[in-house]
């Protein structure tokens, strides 16, 4: 199997890295994480237990995830970014003991196939990014995001459509939207954004 570890990572026997899977110097992987193939986990990442993770995904240096967050195929984790799992964080409990794992109950965060987070954004859990969605560097997602939309901001807010390729869509009129790089047509309707498919469009010619 193609998979390359460097010396200085620490990756758990339990966790099951693809083929074609590069994990950088420092970076760790928990016990039962599912990484897919052809993935970079880049330097001093971390991996929580049980994260689940699709092929060609890209987590970036000194980002975190933390279990039980999933990553769908071609999502990219920009560094430094955070997905967080503990919606009320406390080191301790009421009566001041230090708290363990069961005193309370870890919730994920979603990302989408070919999602994006910039880098040293946190996605506050739980809240799911949608597909092709870009989160602004900088941003705090604090509620779910739709397909395609990028937001940007404390608290992050949608402010454009992109397409695929990442890029900023363009009005194409009668709730069109059109991709400047690949030529993607995409419409929306109340709010939401969905690609066109070619053979529609090859219908209307």
């Amino acid at each position: 199997m193609n998979v390359r570890i460097m010396a200085s990572a620490d990756v758990d026997p339990t966790a099951v890295i693809g083929d074609g899977t590069s994990v950088w110097h420092l970076a760790q992987v928990r016990d039962g994480a599912q990484i897919g193939q052809g993935c970079v986990i880049g330097r001093g990442a971390y991996i929580g237990s049980g994260v689940q993770m699709g092929d060609h995904c890209k987590v970036q240096n000194y980002a975190l995830v933390y279990e039980p967050a999933v990553l769908e195929p071609g999502v990219f984790v920009g560094p430094a970014a955070v997905l967080t799992n503990d919606t009320y964080p406390r080191a301790v409990n009421p009566d001041g003991s230090l708290k363990s794992a069961h005193d309370w109950e870890a919730v994920g965060v979603t990302l989408r196939e070919g999602a994006s987070v910039g880098a040293r954004a946190v996605c506050v859990a739980p809240v799911t990014v949608g597909r092709w969605a870009t989160v602004a560097a900088g941003s705090v997602v604090t509620r779910d995001v739709p397909d395609f939309a990028l937001v940007a901001g404390v608290p992050a807010r949608r402010i454009r459509w992109v397409g695929r390729a990442g890029v900023p869509l363009q009005e194409a009129g009668e709730g069109r939207w059109q991709c400047p790089t690949t030529g993607e047509l995409y419409d929306e309707t109340d709010g939401v954004l969905t690609m066109r498919a070619v053979q529609d469009e090859e219908l209307d010619a």
